[in-house]
């Protein structure tokens, strides 16, 4: 049988999805999701297996209008992984149908979508009854010439084997690029401060998330197969710190709690977390913040 691989990239606007298709094609937790916007700032990709053909899913963070550094470097980010890509699939909420941000993304595709396969997935289809679903699809095929439409629901799986059959099937013929039991190419090191991420962003509301980073300082493997990692956690003011240490360091001490166990679920080993809150009030300007999320600082000029 010939061998076929290839880089699927998933755009759309935040919450459209798109971590957890990626996460539903895996079949494993790689890119983390949470309620909140904009938790995907790294091109995170997992590697999904179908018959004779490897998918690198490129899991772009959410195109919207940026306004700051991070935000335009994100945006940067998410056209850069579907200029890169073999097919493009556009996600779209059901229930939201075409939005300012759905017509932006379709107008970006005019140019970016030139040569490459680009198919349109309308999600979290059980929220809708079918003859808007019909009616948003034929909308979306009059305004873009997709090669294919595919009702999903990420969330449960429906139509996701459908979809990852056809791309399967459209990806080019070649080598394999990853090894057969790799399912995303970020180091550990990144994916364990991604999963510290997450449940920093689950515990804390409103603006905060987005004011801080975490990055992991150091991480040594130990004799008896466990291993110690030291975490950092950037926030902008001392009043961010205070938040996120806590009522005695509460806080703190649930995110680290549950980051080590999601972790060691992960890796299928124990881990050792330790995690430090350092202020720095210009994170957010500093270009090694930026590498280390796997972003490109210069994308974030205005």
């Amino acid at each position: 049988m010939t061998k076929r691989a290839g880089f699927v990239a998933l755009i759309g606007e935040p919450n459209a999805g798109k971590s957890t298709l990626t996460n539903q094609m895996v079949g494993a937790k790689v890119s983390i999701v949470t309620h909140k916007v904009q938790t995907t700032r790294a091109r995170i990709r997992g590697v999904a297996l179908q018959g004779d053909s490897q998918l690198v899913f490129v899991d772009t963070p959410g195109l919207f209008r940026p306004r700051r550094r991070l935000d335009r470097a994100m945006v940067a980010a998410a056209w850069g992984g579907a200029a890169d890509a073999d097919v493009i699939v556009l996600m779209i909420e059901a229930h939201r149908g075409v939005t300012k941000g759905v017509e932006a993304i379709l107008d970006g595709l005019q140019e970016i979508g030139k040569g490459r396969k680009v198919a349109l997935a309308i999600n979290k289809i059980d929220r809708v009854k079918s003859e808007v679903l019909l009616a948003l699809s034929k909308n979306l095929n009059d305004r873009y010439d997709f090669v294919e439409t595919f009702m999903i629901s990420a969330e449960k799986g429906h139509g996701c084997e459908h979809l990852k059959t056809w791309l399967a099937g459209e990806v080019p013929e070649g080598p394999w690029l990853y090894p057969e039991d790799q399912i995303a190419d970020l180091p550990m090191r990144m994916i364990a401060a991604e999963i510290t991420r997450e449940k920093l962003t689950l515990r804390l509301h409103q603006e905060l998330p987005y004011q801080m980073t975490v990055e992991t300082e150091s991480w040594e493997e130990r004799k008896d197969g466990s291993a110690r990692v030291d975490q950092i956690i950037y926030v902008m003011r001392d009043g961010h710190k205070g938040i996120v240490l806590g009522n005695k360091g509460e806080t703190i001490k649930a995110v680290s709690k549950a980051a080590r166990e999601e972790l060691e679920e992960f890796m299928g080993r124990r881990i050792h977390l330790f995690l430090q809150v350092k202020v720095r009030p210009n994170w957010l300007e500093e270009k090694e913040r930026y590498s280390e999320m796997g972003l490109d600082f210069k994308d974030g000029n205005a």
